[in-house]
């Protein structure tokens, strides 16, 4: 396995520039995720560290070494499609052993490998199957049977779940990460699917309209943002936003909202205009004593909890409270917030005020 490094990676087709000069790193073994919502450049990108598109400029460096203009099949890498792009014609132990049999194996070592394979995927019971019958989840193992069996020195899978049904990919992502625990792998992902990113991913990188906005452990990315596109992706209901006029200043740890003040992360840099305090749902509290005040317009019961949207003299937010939270329409209420959570976003440009909490996760490409 190896690592993978992208330096100021550009893709350009004619006038219309894909991927604007990206930057990151994916480290020996690590589960990578590259999200984003559709043309945002993340399988550009996939593709440019496979081979299957050359960089406008840039480089890109798989285990130490450049390979930007080298074919797909020089970098040593295996590529797993969403349409799983298996041969009819072949049975599951032909479609496996295919990459082994092409580059001249000798039969006793191709056996073997395909052996292995199939206890790994747990797919020995089906290998003398035609794949046209199989179930979608067999067909997505078969898939990936033919990728391990190369032993490449990474994967790169774009939305490979991205075919089935809902609950079997909650499935197929858990025995896929599993998977990736037991070999130890590197593995860079495509997903549209925050939740799925958020499960799977040791780091993730989110992009939107070719640029990266953010890249970091999911953690990270989820309680520091580092602009509002990152806090709206991420999140169901996503981080609320309450839009106010006012001043930071290097060393304030607090704003005014309706005459309520609210302590924030501590500044580093100066911000004179419109901004906009960022909270996470579940980081909004019910309380009589605060003067920060809002009137209930709908609650959403979702069982163990429930959603409870607030209108308030700086916007619509959204609170996530437990169920059995008393919350009636038409309601007014005063609302708290968990001063360690909440960021500082400048509405102009749209990115987080780096504070000394967060300072070393908010990173753009």
């Amino acid at each position: 396995m190896a690592q993978i490094r992208i330096q100021n990676v550009r893709k350009d087709f004619g006038a219309f520039n894909a991927v604007k000069s990206s930057t990151f790193t994916v480290e020996d073994g690590e589960f990578f995720m590259l999200l984003g919502p559709s043309g945002c450049g993340k399988t550009t990108t996939l593709r440019m560290m496979a081979g299957l598109e050359l960089p406008t400029s840039g480089e890109i460096y798989i285990g130490g070494e450049e390979v930007g203009m080298k074919r797909a099949s020089e970098r040593d890498i295996a590529f797993v499609f969403q349409m799983f792009a298996l041969y009819p014609h072949m049975n599951v132990r032909k479609n496996i052993s295919y990459p082994l049999v092409s580059q001249g194996m000798k039969r006793a070592e191709v056996i073997s490998r395909v052996a292995e394979v199939a206890k790994i995927l747990q797919i020995e019971s089906i290998l003398d199957k035609p794949v046209g019958g199989l179930s979608g989840g067999d067909r997505q193992r078969v898939a990936l049977g033919r990728a391990i069996v190369r032993n490449p020195k990474a994967f790169f899978m774009d939305e490979p779940l991205g075919a089935l049904d809902a609950e079997f990919r909650e499935h197929m992502a858990e025995e896929l990460r599993a998977l990736h625990d037991r070999m130890g792998a590197t593995t860079v992902y495509v997903t549209h699917d925050q939740l799925e990113a958020m499960q799977m991913g040791d780091k993730i990188v989110v992009m939107n309209h070719g640029v990266v906005e953010q890249f970091g452990k999911p953690q990270q990315i989820y309680d520091w943002p580092a602009t509002k596109f990152v806090a709206k992706f991420i999140g169901s209901p996503s981080m609320n936003f309450l839009e106010f006029e006012g001043a930071i200043a290097a060393g304030d740890n607090e704003v005014s909202l309706s005459g309520n003040v609210v302590k924030v992360p501590v500044s580093r840099e100066e911000r004179l205009g419109k901004l906009a305090l960022g909270v996470r749902p579940e980081h909004i509290r019910f309380s009589d004593g605060s003067a920060f005040r809002g009137r209930i317009i709908a609650v959403e019961y979702l069982g163990t909890t429930q959603i409870v949207t607030i209108e308030t003299a700086h916007g619509e937010i959204k609170a996530r409270t437990v169920s059995n939270q008393s919350a009636r329409v038409d309601e007014l209420i005063g609302l708290d917030f968990d001063s360690r959570t909440l960021t500082i976003f400048d509405s102009a440009t749209g990115n987080a005020l780096v504070s000394e909490a967060n300072q070393g996760v908010l990173r753009r490409g």
